[in-house]
């Protein structure tokens, strides 16, 4: 079981790359964790919306192997509490699926074929947050989320 975590762009501040890695490194206590910040792409500042999130798209299908289970950081995905997604990430492995990869899409979100290709979708909360921040509360959530399944107290009820 295998979990691959992919950004666009690097994190830039110091206190999020200090706190991502801290729950980076509790989550690899627990599965095989890869985090993965692929470089921003260069000279798409002058295209439309549509083509910038199309480049995109193409670049991080680029880096999606065909049995990846696709789930994507979307303000339009499901809704659930941390326990839910600890089930959720649970029943998922369940499945059998090897390698479970959560993606976070540009400053537009994501293109069509990313939509196409993508088998689930998962919103952190109706709030929005920079995509820089929403590395740090997803990590802490992937941490939080182990925990509870293996019946740790980390997570209060």
């Amino acid at each position: 079981m295998k979990i691959s975590f992919i950004v666009l762009a690097p994190t830039d501040e110091e206190y999020l790359k200090v706190g991502i890695k801290k729950y980076l490194d509790k989550v690899s206590n627990y599965y095989a964790i890869d985090y993965l910040e692929l470089p921003a792409l260069k000279g798409i500042k002058n295209l439309s919306v549509e083509e910038q999130k199309n480049k995109e798209a193409d670049f991080f299908l680029s880096k999606i192997k065909s049995g990846d289970h696709l789930i994507l950081l979307d303000e339009n995905g499901k809704k659930m509490s941390s326990v839910k997604f600890a089930n959720y990430l649970q029943s998922t492995f369940n499945r059998g699926m090897k390698n479970i990869v959560f993606l976070v899409g540009g400053p537009y979100g994501f293109g069509e074929k990313i939509y196409e290709r993508a088998n689930d979708k998962i919103s952190l909360s109706e709030m929005t947050f920079s995509h820089q921040m929403i590395r740090l509360l997803f990590t802490e959530q992937l941490y939080r989320a182990a925990s509870i399944i293996r019946g740790e107290k980390y997570h209060h009820q």
